[in-house]
């Protein structure tokens, strides 16, 4: 792999430079076995240790099929679907590759005894397969993480809602945790030339996700003046919810674990921050059995102490069972709650009076289309949304950057330097740059 990264940082290889690199036979890659499906069995949840299931070593480079890419991935970064596959919950994804592979002689390339994990990177197009036209070798790119087949006609209006929808590197293989990844090239956008490898690659995923679930009219359809509640504000998911929310006009009303996440929000310009351990919270009994109704109550009417009077609009819901029934109850009449991800359970319960009586909508929202995702793109390049990159692991220490995630132990997002050899490489636009110096380390936290 030394000749392509050389290629990479020489600066002056050519696109036909980089078609006539030869490709190695084998690349290291993160990847969880097949093997060890049940070796959790018996654990809790949070018992579960990434360190254990998340192998690196050496991976057979896959064959190029029509309207693919392979690309050489300078960094990537760690999602809850990476935690999710590496504690082989709530389900293996060994069963999401075996249904895929099951589709044509194309995809059975995907149905392996390991599975390539990631769904975020950025790096550099090496080859593109029969019928790519956008594409060319050299190209520096990132990629979001939505495979899609259309071949029916129910993806056609939103492709999110094609029947062969996947999530690459979660629902497929060859995910973004290596050296080198295939995709579809209609997965890949125009690397932002301001940003380094790593915080180029840490948007992706929770960026496009925000940008469908708050802003989209298919999602939350956001609008200048709402009160938004966003959990987790400083996350990977809801630290780019507070910046749509800022950028378009709304209110944020952050909801942050420790007073350092809340430092972060306010630094991002949120001024409606609550602290969920000073406060105190207790939405369930101690033995997670049972809801506190009264407990609803109090968050409400803090929310409106915060607001002047005035319930939420719009809730930006993603730790799923543990707040869901706070959610819907501190909703107005008439308002949303947008949800994804259910990182604290997805058997949700909440008292369906307050959302049928008061004529409440819960909208489902998972990851974006491909108009969303290169909006979403789009912003992040013209310097208007920021990453919220927070710490950077090599991707010898994978395994201990998805147990950050998986214990809550980050802020932001945690990035992977797969080719990279260090952090800060990869800034083409420096003018730029320098511009957005100060925002892009003030949402780093730094």
């Amino acid at each position: 792999m030394q000749h392509i990264l050389d290629a990479i940082q020489s600066g002056e290889a050519t696109g036909q430079d980089f078609a006539a690199l030869d490709l190695p036979e084998s690349y290291r890659a993160a990847f969880v076995r097949k093997e060890d499906v049940d070796m959790f069995e018996g654990l809790s949840i949070k018992d579960k240790d990434p360190r254990k299931s998340l192998h690196v070593d050496e991976v057979a480079l896959p064959e190029l099929g029509p309207g693919e890419a392979l690309v050489a991935v300078m960094a990537s970064a760690i999602n809850y679907n990476t935690v999710w596959t590496s504690i082989f919950e709530p389900v293996s994804t060994f069963g999401f590759l075996e249904r895929y592979g099951r589709l044509s002689d194309l995809t059975r390339r995907h149905d392996l005894p390991y599975h390539v994990v990631g769904s975020d990177l950025s790096g550099v197009v090496l080859k593109t397969g029969a019928g790519v036209t956008k594409w060319k070798p050299g190209d520096r790119v990132v990629a979001h993480c939505l495979s899609v087949e259309l071949e029916s006609p129910d993806g056609h209006d939103d492709t999110m809602l094609d029947n062969e929808q996947r999530i690459w590197g979660f629902e497929t293989n060859f995910g973004g945790l290596a050296e080198v990844a295939m995709v579809k090239a209609n997965q890949l956008m125009p690397k932002p030339e301001h940003l380094t490898w790593e915080e180029a690659a840490s948007p992706g995923l929770v960026n496009c996700t925000a940008y469908r679930q708050l802003v989209s009219t298919n999602g939350g359809n956001m609008k200048q003046g709402d009160n938004v509640l966003i959990w987790g504000a400083s996350g990977g998911l809801g630290g780019f919810a507070t910046q749509y929310a800022l950028n378009g006009g709304a209110n944020p009303v952050c909801v942050v674990s420790n007073e350092e996440k809340a430092a972060i929000a306010r630094s991002m310009g949120a001024e409606l921050v609550i602290n969920r351990s000073e406060e105190d919270y207790r939405f369930w009994n101690d033995e997670g059995t049972e809801q506190n109704p009264q407990e609803w109550k109090r968050f409400g009417a803090r929310i409106r102490e915060l607001t002047g009077g005035e319930d939420i609009d719009i809730v930006f819901e993603h730790p799923g069972r543990e707040t869901f029934g706070a959610s819907v109850y501190v909703t107005r009449k008439g308002g949303t709650i947008t949800t994804c991800a259910s990182t604290t359970g997805y058997m949700h319960e909440y008292d369906n009076r307050y959302l049928w009586m008061n004529l409440k909508r819960i909208i489902s929202s998972h990851f974006a289309n491909y108009r969303e995702s290169w909006e979403a793109n789009r912003l992040v390049a013209k310097g208007r949304i920021h990453p919220t990159l927070s710490r950077t692991y090599s991707l010898e220490d994978v395994g201990q950057a998805t147990l950050d995630v998986h214990r809550n132990a980050h802020q932001g997002k945690v990035g992977v330097l797969c080719l990279a050899p260090e952090e800060g490489l990869g800034v083409l636009d420096q003018e730029m740059r320098d511009q957005h110096l100060d925002a892009i380390n003030r949402f780093r936290g730094v």
